[in-house]
């Protein structure tokens, strides 16, 4: 399945994002809030491609898309690290409470996700200052590109072949609720019903990559 085309432009700010009296409560049904991680996924792993399209471009010495790197890491930081991730931490903190038998050897999840967001911090600032007018080795900002895509993509893919197997095991087994009471069901800023102001432009490049591929 590819990733979804996302809505229309709305005007809001990154505040929304954290925390909004609002939004409903996060989906209780286990089943569901997997089915959106998982689509997470497939929307994060677009993003991994568009970042390494403009990764080579830069290590070949082409012209480099260097505001659509930060557009991409302004959403990674904004919606997988802030949203997305603290879902899994939750959704394995049930596994763990519940089927300990199936949690073994999953402690590395939180410190991943603690990881990969550094990662991405360190990269989001490296495009920053380029585009501020700093002055950033080329190497570096490749280097930390791959490093970033490469980290992610090896987590993605084992949630994906592990983790989310074993949580589908604890659902049959006929655990499929669990308390969500202080998570809000934050939207997508790019790929939910409506588009986040502050990333029209990366909603556009992602559709253009979407026409691309069909």
């Amino acid at each position: 399945m590819k990733a979804r085309i996302p809505g229309t432009p709305k005007q809001s700010d990154d505040e929304r994002l954290l925390t909004d009296p609002e939004l409903p409560a996060m989906d209780k049904n286990v089943a569901n809030v997997l089915a959106e991680l998982r689509q997470d996924h497939r929307n994060m792993s677009l993003m991994l491609n568009l970042l390494e399209v403009e990764s080579n471009r830069l290590f070949d010495g082409d012209d480099t898309d260097f505001e659509l790197l930060y557009d991409i890491m302004h959403y990674m930081t904004v919606y997988p690290d802030v949203v997305h991730h603290p879902k899994e931490d939750r959704i394995y903190a049930e596994l763990k409470a519940v089927r300990p038998d199936l949690s073994a050897g999953f402690d590395r999840i939180t410190v991943d996700h603690r990881h990969i967001a550094e990662l991405g911090v360190r990269l989001r600032d490296d495009v920053a200052s380029v585009n501020s007018g700093g002055v950033v080795p080329r190497k570096s900002v490749v280097a930390d590109t791959l490093r970033y895509v490469n980290t992610l993509r090896g987590h993605i893919q084992w949630e994906e072949l592990d983790l989310f197997r074993r949580i589908e095991e604890m659902i049959a087994g006929g655990h499929e609720f669990f308390e969500v009471a202080t998570f809000l069901q934050t939207p997508d800023p790019v790929f939910g019903p409506e588009v986040e102001a502050n990333f029209v432009r990366l909603f556009e490049s992602v559709k253009e990559r979407l026409v691309e591929e069909d």
